[in-house]
């Protein structure tokens, strides 16, 4: 069960942050959405789960917002884009650009 004070903490994150990113320091999907996003901005926030100690709550949270319950886990603008694949889908369609420079 994840507490309301983490469920807001995460709400938060999405709705003050133009680029939040939920990964994992060790997770390779993550990396290269963190690259190719990073290859556009600096300005990402990341949140490293394994890193902190309510991560796995922090996870169970987007779960319950997004249905996904993998890593990475991307919204930009507020908006849920999905995982690695959705973000390399947006590149290839070049619309990832356009998408993180409105969110700036």
């Amino acid at each position: 069960m994840v507490s309301s004070q983490v469920k807001n903490k995460v709400e938060q994150l999405i709705k003050t942050k133009p680029i939040f990113i939920a990964s994992k320091s060790y997770c390779p999907y993550c990396k290269a959405t963190k690259n190719t996003i990073e290859a556009i901005t600096k300005d990402a926030y990341i949140l490293e789960l394994d890193e902190i100690d309510d991560g796995a709550e922090i996870q169970e949270a987007l779960l319950e917002i997004t249905g996904q319950r993998t890593v990475p886990n991307v919204f930009i603008a507020g908006q849920h884009i999905g995982g690695n694949s959705d973000v390399q889908a947006l590149k290839s369609a070049d619309k990832l650009d356009d998408k993180i420079k409105a969110a700036l």
